[in-house]
């Protein structure tokens, strides 16, 4: 597996649990400590440990320490390449809904053409 594809792959590993998308959710407005990220959470401070290891592993974070604090802040590095690849497929729906438009409007063109055309 290629380096890229690997970090994308952990990216949405990390990215499919709803606490990891909320520890991320908080960080996106600045850098916090892990206590104050656990607060919202009624899980325990190692499981939250655990979701940060998930998170740092995959880019989306990182974490310092200065003195007694121990920041967080988001990556965004990640989540720029999950975002292009998901990017990629936008374009392919987007593509598809214009020709399901196109079709339901030859449809309708058909419809109201036959209902004009017949005799009552």
């Amino acid at each position: 597996m290629k380096q890229a594809e690997s970090r994308l792959t952990l990216t949405f590993m990390a990215l499919s649990d709803p606490t990891r998308r909320a520890i991320l959710a908080r960080l996106a407005s600045g850098e916090t400590t892990v206590q104050e990220l656990s607060k919202p959470f009624n899980i325990s401070a190692p499981a939250i440990t655990k979701h940060l290891k998930v998170l740092e592993k995959a880019g989306l974070i990182s974490r310092g320490r200065e003195a007694q604090w121990r920041p967080c802040r988001i990556e965004a590095e990640a989540l720029k390449e999950a975002a292009n690849w998901i990017g990629d497929y936008r374009k392919f729906w987007e593509a598809s809904f214009d020709r399901l438009d196109t079709y339901l409007k030859t449809l309708t063109t058909n419809k109201k053409g036959k209902k004009n055309g017949r005799k009552n």
